[in-house]
């Protein structure tokens, strides 16, 4: 058989298994393929795919894309809502076909979410040389496209030998169900050896298990923390995707309960709890809650748990302000668990370890005093919510209120997809999730073009979750028009497959989050926003709007659209058209509610920040009086060693 048949049938017999709290899984690693095919893949790989759908489409069905980069975030889309157990594989041709996958990859990597990515390759026999988009290098020959590869990959090979297979497909798939290792998994396929043919031993061919990998917490770490927590004052959970991943929330909300301690959730541990759980302070950092950050600026015991402490978590290392401040890091992962300058770092599965720390904390309880503030803290918060989501009545209405809409609408059990812009940040904090896998806003990457893609992606595993028995879930895409017009291909894929994904296009004429992030800096939203050019001042900032329409774009590509038009009753026709979508049939293909907003309409302060350095020197005046909030905020960061 050639390399590419080997490929594909080896990938159809791999699976992952898993057991955690109490449940047993046995699901396909790689349930099927992308690919859009070149003169690097359509005689390898597609030749492959091609025969095994003729001799059993079961055996690795094969999925269609527009856009190589937009595949990989459908691959990263199912993969987050499989938890990790499952994730598809990407190939494609040479040059610019691999190329397109670089971002995909580097998001993958950032998210700590797997993806197998096949790029293909110039001849590995160099017969014909240089060959059509090969990328040439004087000092290096043996360097192509796919050398970039190197640094997005959590694992790189090439197999320029057939007999290369083994060892590279079965180190890349070590990686992909490692929870500690896992991102992009590239493995180079030159357009040649694709098509090459070889002996391929049956044990290659053979069902393989990858059990993920759990390790316990040590004993005398967990005794350890104990220590630390009954010794604290104000200790305080931070709570990230690791929890999640690990299926640790039900431990998570026992630790709560049992001892008071609050709970802060980054972007990827939303999900964590319920909004309205009693000791939830929502989101953290940045774009957290007044109620996780006030608790936070005096905490003297920080307990990070599955967090990979962005600066958004930490508000650029100026959310812990008590001199005191300590942490105790629970990951699986060492870098993380190591970050900070810990002396606690507590390497281990997440629920494993709060199993053990519930136990080693019995009769333990934070004072009455601090319970009282945390939930002052959370009415005052949700007083600020509720604000914010009212209706103005304006013609044109506030990015929360569009929100607030859209999360009324919603059931429970239904996800909202986001990535990039203004909304993550302002879902972040006001978001009211109710359900573990409610909320998906890809933010380590916060790739503007992933929500339509990695929304389809969620919607495939939904669809697979919901045949299995288990909940019947929509997917709703909030997005903003400048990441819809970076990548808004893959609605015509979900119009081929007749998926039911639900968009809702936000149009503000620009890029609201970094206008609003230009102003503050003192650049006054200089180039964001979507104007004709002014020629005499060579300026975007102050011509006529652009006459876009993206309801029609949509359209043209066969998708239903709702227009919302401006008005007193815009919010009232948002909600009901949500749920209008969600009475749809299930198979009835996407469709886009398209509601415009007024940008400079901002959601609620998190009283926190962002380290973004201003110019030291200039002619205008906002930059210098912004230079100087600038230099008050950056006298709070800290190095946080502890």
């Amino acid at each position: 058989m050639t390399v590419a048949q080997a490929v594909v049938e080896y990938l159809s017999k791999q699976y992952t298994v898993d057991s955690v709290g109490g449940q047993d899984f046995r699901e396909r690693l790689i349930p099927g393929t992308f690919g859009i095919f070149g003169h690097g893949n359509v005689a390898g790989v597609g030749q492959a795919l091609k025969q095994y759908q003729q001799l059993d489409p079961t055996i690795m069905p094969y999925y269609q894309g527009r856009n190589e980069q937009a595949q990989s975030h459908q691959a990263v889309g199912f993969a987050r809502h499989t938890r990790r157990r499952q994730t598809f594989a990407i190939s494609t041709s040479i040059g610019p076909g691999s190329s397109n996958l670089l971002t995909g990859a580097a998001l993958a990597t950032t998210n700590r979410l797997p993806v197998l990515l096949l790029p293909s390759d110039t001849f590995a026999t160099r017969a014909a040389d240089p060959v059509l988009q090969q990328l040439e290098q004087p000092y290096a020959y043996d360097i192509t496209v796919n050398d970039a590869f190197r640094p997005l990959s959590k694992f790189f090979d090439r197999v320029s030998r057939p007999e290369q297979l083994f060892s590279a497909f079965h180190h890349g798939l070590r990686v992909l169900t490692d929870p500690a290792e896992t991102g992009a998994v590239t493995i180079s396929l030159p357009q040649d050896v694709q098509a090459e043919a070889f002996d391929v031993p049956e044990e290659f061919l053979a069902e393989r298990e990858w059990r993920i990998r759990r390790p316990d917490a040590d004993d005398e770490d967990i005794r350890r923390a104990a220590e630390a927590i009954r010794a604290a004052k104000r200790p305080l959970i931070i709570a990230g995707g690791g929890v999640l991943y690990a299926y640790a929330n039900e431990e998570l909300a026992k630790l709560a309960e049992l001892t008071g301690i609050p709970v802060g959730n980054t972007q990827a541990g939303v999900g964590v709890l319920p909004w309205d759980h009693k000791f939830s302070l929502g989101a953290i950092g940045s774009t957290g809650t007044t109620a996780a950050n006030a608790f936070a600026a005096e905490s003297d015991l920080i307990i990070g748990i599955g967090t990979r402490y962005e600066d958004f978590t930490t508000a650029s290392r100026t959310a812990f302000q008590n001199p005191d401040v300590k942490f105790i890091n629970i990951n699986v992962a060492p870098i993380d668990a190591y970050k900070h300058g810990t002396s606690l770092p507590i390497v281990a599965d997440a629920r494993k370890a709060l199993v053990k720390l519930n136990r080693a904390l019995g009769g333990y309880r934070i004072g009455a005093d601090l319970e009282q503030q945390i939930a002052n803290e959370k009415k005052r918060w949700d007083a600020t919510v509720d604000e914010a989501f009212d209706t103005r009545f304006t013609p044109l209405p506030a990015q929360n209120e569009i929100i607030g809409a859209t999360n009324r609408a919603m059931d429970a059990q239904d996800v909202v997809i986001c990535a990039a812009g203004s909304l993550p940040g302002d879902l972040h904090k006001m978001w009211r999730v109710r359900d573990p896998f409610g909320y998906h806003v890809e933010y380590a990457y916060s790739c503007m073009g992933y929500e339509i893609p990695g929304g389809l992606g969620v919607k495939r595993a939904a669809l697979a979750e919901a045949a299995k028995g288990g909940a019947q879930r929509d997917v709703v895409v909030m997005v903003g028009d400048g990441s819809y017009l970076m990548m808004h291909t893959e609605l015509v894929t979900a119009v081929a497959e007749r998926i039911k994904l639900i968009v809702v296009l936000i149009q503000n004429h620009g890029y609201a989050s970094i206008g609003s992030l230009s102003e503050s800096l003192g650049s006054q939203r200089f180039g964001t926003q979507y104007r004709a050019l002014d020629e005499e001042h060579h300026s975007f900032d102050d011509g006529d709007r652009l006459p876009v329409d993206l309801a029609l774009n949509a359209e043209s590509l066969g998708v239903k659209v709702i227009r919302i038009e401006p008005g007193e009753k815009v919010i009232a026709e948002l909600e009901q058209a949500i749920r209008d979508a969600k009475a749809a049939p299930e198979r009835g293909g996407p469709i886009v509610i398209h509601v415009e907003s007024d940008p400079l309409l901002d959601a609620p302060s998190s009283e926190s920040w962002w380290d973004v350095p201003v110019s030291q020197v200039s002619e205008l005046d906002s930059t210098k009086q912004a230079f100087q909030t600038y230099t008050d905020h950056k006298g709070r960061q800290r190095k946080l060693l502890g």
